[in-house]
């Protein structure tokens, strides 16, 4: 019965005329690669005001676009003529195929554009319809408006009516690709995926670049990270997502030797940072995310969150910085990523007993005065391996 998908989305009817038919473009060329990823058969994607449609008869497709930046909710339904009759006759027969004996219903009715009926006309008419089916089947029918066992749903439109019982909630966002790009430092942990998916959710592609720690770190650490994002190209299925693998246990080693050790992991990151920021203008991206949150080790206190970026003038942004670790847990399961995340792996070694918890904001900046860290990051940058996922 159902040969439709209807596509609801949210913030994009707020923008203006010129942007929001732009980013509808965007969307609707998500929702077909979406849908052959997921070898989802379907003869067109459309748009019309205020919805998105999909001409599909497959129960998977509204799963599949609801995975998709953007969409706030999908729902298979039955596309019928923008007739009451027509529109109760179906409501009917769902409700015969659908409402057992005692059990309650409620018409749930909506209609956009001049139809001649107002909302409350399409529920009565198309509930008295359902009603008088049940009725005839010998079962005892119960409308109950407030939580009824059973919904069915009818939106009126000036061409088309549309019938349905489901709603399945969307990811919500902005489409994939409306909002730039940007490097994403990808250890392979629980928290860098996500920061990265968040990203994507605000319409943001993502350049992973992952810091190699050979030999402070094992190969199945790089090996986490990769899979991670294999994890995260499924939700890019119309664009494959470019890596880097960057050379960094040089740079680790140097520090050691050079450097007060305690001030190892601050001096890391710092170097990771410039080392993406090369790489950030070398792909034209237009910022550096990371999977920090405030206080959650001991690099991510604040006044060390100062020092690591003092003086650089580098875009960053840290999408987890306010949730604690069971809500990044949540999303790393919701997202796919967790299993992967937890990977064993023995960590880096080059981590030392006590790190510094509380740098003053220009530490780092005089403990660099040691290094010749200019010459480290472009060495890093230049033997950089970088590849697009499923080419490995």
């Amino acid at each position: 019965m159902y040969d439709v998908v209807i596509v609801r989305y949210g913030e994009l009817a707020l923008k203006s005329p010129g942007v929001r038919n732009l980013y509808e473009r965007v969307l609707v060329r998500n929702l077909e690669a979406m849908l052959k990823q997921e070898n989802i058969s379907f003869s067109r994607v459309y748009r019309e005001w205020g919805r998105i449609f999909i001409e599909s008869d497959d129960p998977a497709a509204a799963k599949a676009a609801a995975d998709v930046f953007g969409v706030v909710s999908a729902s298979s339904a039955a596309k019928v003529e923008a007739d009451i009759d027509v529109a109760a006759k179906v409501c009917a027969d769902i409700g015969a195929d659908r409402i057992k004996d005692g059990e309650s219903f409620g018409i749930r009715a909506r209609r956009s554009g001049k139809t001649g009926l107002s909302s409350t006309d399409i529920g009565r008419l198309c509930g008295d319809a359902v009603w008088g089916r049940l009725e005839s089947l010998g079962r005892t029918p119960k409308v109950d408006l407030s939580d009824p066992d059973r919904e069915i749903f009818v939106e009126m439109r000036q061409n088309r009516a549309y019938v349905f019982t489901d709603i399945v909630k969307g990811v919500g966002g902005l489409p994939l690709g409306t909002q730039g790009k940007m490097i994403v430092l990808m250890s392979g942990g629980i928290d860098s995926p996500v920061a990265a998916w968040l990203m994507m959710r605000r319409g943001v592609k993502i350049i992973p670049v992952y810091a190699n720690n050979e030999p402070f770190a094992e190969e199945s650490a790089h090996e986490r990270a990769r899979k991670c994002v294999e994890v995260l190209q499924r939700w890019s299925p119309a664009d494959r997502i470019k890596m880097y693998d960057v050379p960094h246990g040089k740079n680790l080693d140097t520090i050691i030797k050079k450097c007060n050790e305690k001030n190892t992991c601050l001096l890391c990151k710092r170097t990771m940072y410039r080392m993406a920021y090369e790489i950030m203008k070398k792909e034209g991206a237009d910022g550096i995310v990371t999977g920090s949150s405030i206080g959650q080790v001991a690099s991510q206190t604040a006044a060390n969150m100062h020092a690591e970026i003092y003086g650089l003038g580098i875009p960053l942004y840290h999408p987890l910085i306010g949730l604690d670790k069971t809500e990044i847990i949540d999303l790393a399961r919701r997202i796919g990523t967790y299993d992967v995340s937890i990977m064993p792996t023995s960590g880096c070694g080059a981590v030392p007993a006590r790190p510094e918890i509380n740098a003053a904001f220009d530490l780092i900046v005089r403990e660099e005065e040691k290094l010749d860290i200019e010459e480290m990051v472009m060495d890093a940058v230049t033997n950089a391996r970088s590849f697009f996922i499923g080419d490995e």
